[in-house]
């Protein structure tokens, strides 16, 4: 791992900890346990700590999607509902420090408009990622299909991750959203 991605594995896990608030330079070079001014020296300024907090998230989720079948493409219904569930599992399990930081950033960019565009960015990776196994499965608006896919997994995650419930199953309900979306045509 190189200094840089240590780094930035810490910023994660501090702004999820301590919010927009406490993500400064000197916590982040305490929590990844390197010389004080190594942060400061590896991003010019917090925005370009930020910016590279939103790459490194899309970097990281990229190979949590590999790594749950994301890039697969399940070929059915039922593949693609146990894809997606993996994806949540791991937004609450493994991942929950990244999927903290990263609705920390989705509430920030409601103030900074400059964090938009790259969160806007980030999703429209996701959704090239997605749209294609729903398009498989035949949805015949997988775009449209996909946005409506993501909302209601970032609606769940945000409900388990503020109120965890002990053998949460998000099938049932991703299962049931796909059978309304793909049933309508």
């Amino acid at each position: 791992m190189s200094r840089r991605e240590q780094v930035l594995d810490a910023a994660i896990e501090v702004l999820a900890a301590e919010g927009p608030r406490g993500l400064t330079f000197q916590a982040v070079d305490r929590a990844a346990g390197v010389p004080a001014g190594t942060a400061s020296n590896s991003f010019r300024n917090r925005n370009a700590l930020i910016m590279g907090i939103l790459t490194h998230l899309v970097d990281l989720d990229r190979r949590d999607w590999e790594a749950v079948g994301g890039m697969l493409q399940p070929e059915s219904r039922a593949a693609v509902v146990e894809a997606m569930a993996g994806v949540v599992r791991h937004a609450l399990g493994p991942g929950r420090s990244r999927t903290a930081a990263r609705y920390a950033l989705f509430l920030q960019a409601a103030a900074h408009p400059e964090l938009r565009e790259p969160i806007t960015a980030a999703r429209a990776t996701v959704s090239s990622w997605v749209a294609p196994w729903l398009q498989k499965i035949g949805s015949p608006a997988p775009m449209d299909h996909c946005h409506i896919l993501l909302d209601h997994l970032d609606g769940l995650i945000l409900h388990r991750i503020t109120w965890p419930e002990p053998d949460f199953d998000p099938s049932p309900g991703i299962r049931a959203l796909l059978s309304g979306l793909l049933s309508e045509h």
